[in-house]
């Protein structure tokens, strides 16, 4: 084989044995650190989620808001980094995409400049695709529930 062929084999033999750590390390670490600058007051985004939960859930104090959503993705962080409790993470993720995809469609002057052409902010809730498909990337490598319980 050449040299070509064995540094190919030795990388994808690599990138199997990193990637499931590796995504489990890159979900907790945007989770748990964007939660955190939320209980903070420091996030970025919380301007955004200030104007969504005003549209949405007007009786709901901003303050009670951000803490319940900064500890909730902190939790879906650990719950990645933590084996066995993936299932719990995936769980909790789906309520999260589908909230945070609501300002595309509730907030089109924040998130959209023009047809199909995002904001900063559209961009930075698009980019949740990606996050979606490593969470069902850590999920593929589950074993049936069925399974584990025989």
């Amino acid at each position: 084989m050449d040299i070509i062929g064995k540094t190919d084999d030795s990388l994808i033999a690599f990138f199997r044995r990193a990637s499931l750590p590796a995504a489990r390390l890159a979900l907790f670490v945007v989770f748990f650190w964007f939660g955190f600058l939320k209980l903070l007051d420091t996030s970025p985004a919380n301007p955004l989620v200030a104007e969504l939960l005003g549209r949405t859930l007007p009786l709901i104090t901003f303050e009670q808001f951000i803490l319940f959503l900064g500890t909730y993705e902190m939790i879906i962080g650990l719950a990645f980094l933590v084996p066995g409790l993936e299932r719990i993470a995936v769980a909790l993720l789906v309520p999260h995409m589908i909230t945070t995809a609501g300002p595309l469609v509730l907030l089109p002057a924040v998130t959209w400049q023009g047809f199909l052409t995002p904001t900063l902010e559209g961009q930075y809730i698009i980019k949740n695709l990606v996050i979606i498909a490593l969470a069902m990337g850590i999920a593929a490598h589950l074993h049936p529930w069925r399974e584990r319980n025989r």
